[in-house]
């Protein structure tokens, strides 16, 4: 789980590069929804002895496996011309990006609940060692009306806090091995890379299908590991 966070890190950083030229994070989204991402992961991560973590694997591949299949439904964008309201406007976390040569403003929606299940991703992402990107992206697509590439793109940004936050306790207990984070943090630092760049180029529909078949496979293997006692 410590070289899981450690990876988590490494994979921010690079996809945050690359994601800078383009746009598509949108910064002050990420540290809003941080703030319940973060306090979501520390409290994972204090109560990992009172919690077993083959039944969190369970629970979270269900959730992953239910992630996948609502990621795969096409979600009307009209609502990324509406006018900005409620939370979002008065926090001002409405923008715009580039797709093609062309600008595209969005706005979102039920950004309380989307400040919820951020924290939900949080608890998860202390327990289990992981990221949660997963739950961040369907929480902003499908609850928040972010679009998607504009929801993976900031979920990037944000998992790198999320996992720092876990990190920073993991490290405190000594289950960060050195040796076993390195190469681990190299490989998705050159994948996270490569993921950024081509992110822009793949249509969404195409990035949704492969979001979805990704998530689901990790949810299967979740849930096995759990009721079999390897995780």
């Amino acid at each position: 789980m410590g070289a899981s966070l450690v990876s988590v890190l490494a994979t921010s950083s690079g996809a945050a590069v690359a994601h800078a030229k383009s746009g598509l994070s949108n910064y002050r989204i990420g540290m809003f929804l941080e703030i319940a991402a973060t306090v979501g992961a520390l409290a994972g991560t204090l109560i990992t002895a009172f919690v077993s973590p083959a039944f969190v694997a369970v629970v979270f591949g269900l959730v992953l496996l239910y992630s996948a299949y609502v990621s795969t439904i096409r979600r009307n964008t009209k609502s990324e011309n509406t006018r900005p309201t409620g939370f979002a406007n008065f926090l001002c976390l409405n923008g715009e990006y580039m797709s093609g040569q062309e600008v595209k403003h969005y706005s979102l929606s039920s950004v309380p609940a989307g400040f919820f299940v951020m924290t939900i991703a949080g608890v998860f992402s202390g327990l289990l060692g992981i990221g949660s990107g997963a739950l961040k992206v369907v929480g902003m697509d499908r609850i928040m009306k972010v679009p998607f590439k504009v929801s993976t793109a900031t979920s990037n940004f944000m998992i790198g806090i999320t996992a720092a936050a876990g990190a920073g306790v993991y490290l405190h207990k000594g289950y960060i091995d050195p040796g076993l984070s390195m190469p681990v943090m190299l490989g998705v630092l050159a994948g996270s890379v490569l993921g950024g760049r081509l992110l822009t180029k793949v249509k969404t529909e195409n990035i949704r299908i492969v979001f979805a078949v990704a998530i689901g496979l990790i949810g299967l293997e979740m849930i096995y590991k759990g009721m079999f006692g390897k995780f």
